[in-house]
């Protein structure tokens, strides 16, 4: 029975290492090359999807795992109605919607039959 655990969990780690390596943007992995790293974590069981979970990747950068209290606050906005540049878009196109509406309307009222 423990060997059949043993089998399940190894296969599971190296699934799990092995789909998180190839979903890593080859930028922010550490030391050797993507291809390296899934020929790693394929043919050595434990040590490569370990090694692959402990240093493979730098996760510095913050990839939406939760911060940890008194970490530096994330860069950049979280929601698009947290982003000031959105917020300012989506009131410039409010805006001109609503002139162009108007304009719309003054136009029709000019262009009635006259009597």
């Amino acid at each position: 029975m423990l060997r059949a655990v043993l089998a399940v969990a190894s296969v599971a780690l190296t699934v799990f290492a092995l789909a998180d390596c190839i979903q890593t943007d080859a930028s922010r992995m550490r030391g050797i090359p993507k291809w390296a790293w899934i020929v790693l974590i394929v043919l050595i069981p434990w040590a490569g999807p370990l090694t692959w979970l402990v240093v493979g990747r730098d996760r510095s950068q913050g990839d939406g795992a939760a911060r940890r209290p008194g970490s530096a606050p994330s860069r950049g906005p979280l929601a698009p109605d947290d982003d000031p540049d959105f917020l300012r878009k989506l009131d410039e196109d409010v805006r001109r919607r609503r002139r162009e509406r108007e304009q719309r309307t003054d136009g029709d009222e000019g262009s009635g039959p006259s009597a």
